[in-house]
């Protein structure tokens, strides 16, 4: 077993609280933006000509168990510190600039373990949230809020816990938001709590709303409304200040005719995309005037599988599709249904893109589960299908962590098994100094 330590604390709340340096950028939750776009537009430092000379500059130990995982979780990098969940339960906060060594042991906290974290830290207004499993034999879900600069000790409790359904939160990601925390879980079920508690361990949600099926996807709030897809097949819209009573009802809802796992809605220009698994769909931001919509435009790409959540940026719509990423034009293409531009493909072994694309600085991040981090350039090549620029190891067999993009770094995580357990990892690639 791996030994872990952890930094001296007197160390590390200089490190957790300390500003970042002038210049540098946040990454505060799952998609970036509040439109949950996945595009990052101030990144500089990494681009086209020089994404092919990246390396991996360090990797953190996250935990060795037999259920130690780096599964959908994406890294947060907020204030010089990265936060990310393992399977086992468990937050952890590194140093975002790492240890000075290419293997970092050394954590500025960690928490308790609980049941299992499957969703992407949030960071606001100096509480990280983070929603998990109450434990191994309670599969009911909780949303727990962190001091983000930790607590002086090596493993830190939350400030309070969310009580949500019976079932776990899986994917759903917390947002922030007009003063609310939102997250969904496995229930069906979409809370809001006070973004600052309630004065108590436990607290109640403030409101909620119940959909047809279980949900997997993150809350995305744009222009005062709240958007999440859940697995009956639908995109669910919700003023995102609540209605006034406990339990609200959908403003209006999209169809997409096929079930959504952990796609997140992504706003951009007057639509929300998102995706089923045999489906991408473009809707009205503001809906149709009807209860229940029916999409702008579509894509369908002869039952391969959509997995991950769509990206936009720069009237394009970026999509994992089996074991790639389409390209589509963002404002459709004149009917109903819609060819993708190009296809961007890996090299080497295939196997599925479930982590969700980032666009930074003119380059296209995801994950693959042939145990690699993959970079194309987000501009044409001129053929069908575009091979990728760049592509970085991990070595573990799942990546379906998505990219975080931020100083000239790219974050993700993953893991690597074996007969005695397994072992997760935070990686961090970059351009060597």
């Amino acid at each position: 077993m791996r030994g872990l330590q952890f930094v001296s604390f007197a160390f590390a709340g200089l490190l957790g609280s300390s500003v970042a340096l002038a210049g540098s950028v946040d990454w505060p939750h799952f998609r970036f933006d509040d439109n949950h776009s996945g595009f990052q537009p101030t990144e500089t430092t990494l681009s086209t000509k020089n994404i092919r000379t990246a390396g991996l500059l360090w990797k953190a130990f996250l935990g060795e168990s037999d259920r130690s995982l780096v599964n959908y979780s994406s890294p947060a990098v907020v204030n010089g510190v990265v936060y990310i969940g393992t399977t086992d339960g468990r937050l952890w906060a590194y140093p975002a600039d790492g240890c000075g060594a290419e293997e970092c042991d050394t954590p500025l906290w960690t928490t308790p373990s609980f049941g299992q974290i499957m969703d992407s830290p949030a960071v606001a207004n100096g509480v990280v949230y983070v929603g998990s499993q109450t434990d191994d034999n309670d599969a009911s879900g909780k949303l727990d809020a962190f001091a983000a600069d930790g607590c002086g000790q090596a493993v830190c409790a939350p400030l309070w816990q969310g009580i949500t359904g019976t079932q776990s939160i899986l994917q759903s990601s917390p947002t922030v938001s007009g003063g609310f925390v939102f997250i969904a879980a496995f229930d069906g079920k979409l809370y809001a709590f006070n973004a600052d508690g309630c004065g108590k361990n436990t607290c109640k949600p403030v409101w909620t709303a119940q959909t047809g099926g279980s949900i997997e996807s993150t809350p995305t709030v744009s222009n005062g409304m709240l958007y999440i897809g859940s697995n009956d097949g639908k995109l669910y819209a919700f003023k995102a200040a609540g209605c006034g009573k406990k339990i609200c009802n959908p403003k209006w809802t999209g169809d997409l005719g096929d079930t959504i796992f952990e796609s997140t809605p992504a706003v951009a220009k007057g639509l929300v995309y998102i995706n089923a698994q045999h489906r991408l769909a473009a809707f009205g931001a503001k809906g149709c005037g009807a209860k229940t919509c029916q999409p702008v435009w579509t894509a369908e790409e002869n039952q391969d599988f959509f997995s991950g959540s769509p990206s936009v940026a720069n009237g394009r719509v970026y999509q994992p599709l089996e074991s790639g990423v389409a390209v589509y034009d963002a404002k459709g293409c004149g009917q109903s249904v819609c060819a993708k531009l190009w296809l961007m493909f890996g090299s080497g072994f295939q196997d599925g893109v479930e982590s969700s694309p980032t666009i930074a600085n003119g380059v296209v991040y995801a994950g693959r589960n042939s145990g690699e981090v993959i970079a194309w350039n987000a501009k044409p090549c001129g053929q069908s299908v575009c091979d990728e620029l760049w592509k970085g190891r991990t070595d573990d067999p799942i990546v379906s962590s998505s990219p975080t993009v931020a100083n000239g770094k790219i974050y993700i995580g993953s893991a690597q098994g074996g007969s005695g357990g397994s072992i997760a990892w935070l990686y961090v690639y970059g351009l060597a100094n």
